[in-house]
């Protein structure tokens, strides 16, 4: 017979896997915030937030209710706030780019469409632009949680307990499994230290990115294996930009501040649209 306490984590387990991904994923965003705030002061201000998620919630309801005629929900606002809140780091104490970044991520939704699905994710593609149109006032977060074992136990814990959950467990192994192995390739190209190379996933801004940015179920393809294609070739573009950097290739400086990010700005829309053009063509055909 199994124990009360096994059957109640058995039960959360299954209610967690039924759960809208929306969900969990505001848990774990909320959870890196914390973390990331109480022990390192990542967010620089509690203004920054809530202009984000002031100016994205607020987006999101009033073009719901224009274009769609009725009130969305607004998980996808909170976690793209609160994403933008934590990534931007505008210099000179700015405010602007949250509230631009914010109306930006969420009206993307609506504007780049495509077969009635929106091509980036929100805050991947506010962020990309105000890096490519801003350089001199938008930077991208750098810090890193250094060798804070507790830290990163936590954040990994709950992140891969709850991309698994959503079904999207592949996406992030493939990328952390393609990300190992082209550093060790950058490594042996560049010759720097290999725990170097590696180091970054372990930072907040890989953490958001491969927990729930390249994980969107609303802007991810429609197949497994898809998915993990997707996965690698962001991978494969994200360590060609780096090591375009390392050999300072001038025609891709923009692309410098945030590789995974504008790789995956890159990558995404372009894999989403072939995607949605086979499964329309496949309709057709039958």
């Amino acid at each position: 017979m199994s124990s009360p306490s096994l059957t109640a984590s058995r039960s959360l387990w299954v209610r967690l896997g039924r759960m809208d991904a929306r969900y969990p994923v505001s848990f774990l965003i909320t959870l890196i915030l914390v973390l990331g705030e109480a022990r390192y002061g990542i967010l620089g201000g509690y203004d920054r937030l809530a202009i984000a998620l002031g100016v994205c919630v607020a987006t999101e309801l009033a073009l719901s209710r224009l274009l769609q005629g009725s009130f969305a929900n607004v998980q996808s606002a909170y976690i793209t706030g609160i994403s933008l809140a934590l990534l931007i780091k505008p210099r000179a104490d700015l405010l602007w780019p949250f509230a631009l970044g914010g109306f930006i991520a969420i009206a993307s939704k609506y504007v780049l469409r495509y077969r009635g699905r929106h091509l980036w994710n929100p805050s991947n593609f506010a962020i990309s632009l105000l890096l490519l149109a801003a350089p001199a006032s938008v930077a991208i977060l750098s810090r890193q949680w250094g060798n804070d074992l507790a830290t990163n136990a936590v954040i990994w814990g709950f992140g891969l307990l709850i991309v698994s959950r959503v079904r999207m467990l592949h996406v992030t192994l493939t990328y952390v499994a393609c990300f190992v192995a082209l550093a060790v390739l950058r490594h042996w190209i560049v010759g720097g230290p290999l725990l170097a190379e590696i180091a970054p996933i372990t930072g907040p801004m890989y953490q958001l990115f491969i927990f729930f940015m390249i994980t969107d179920p609303k802007t991810t393809v429609s197949t497994v294996r898809g998915r993990i294609s997707v996965a690698a070739a962001v991978a494969v573009a994200e360590a060609g930009i780096r090591l375009a950097g390392d050999f300072h290739v001038p025609a891709l400086n923009a692309l410098y501040p945030a590789p995974p990010i504008l790789a995956l700005a890159i990558v995404g829309p372009v894999a989403n649209l072939i995607d949605l053009y086979r499964a329309a063509r496949s309709v057709r055909s039958t």
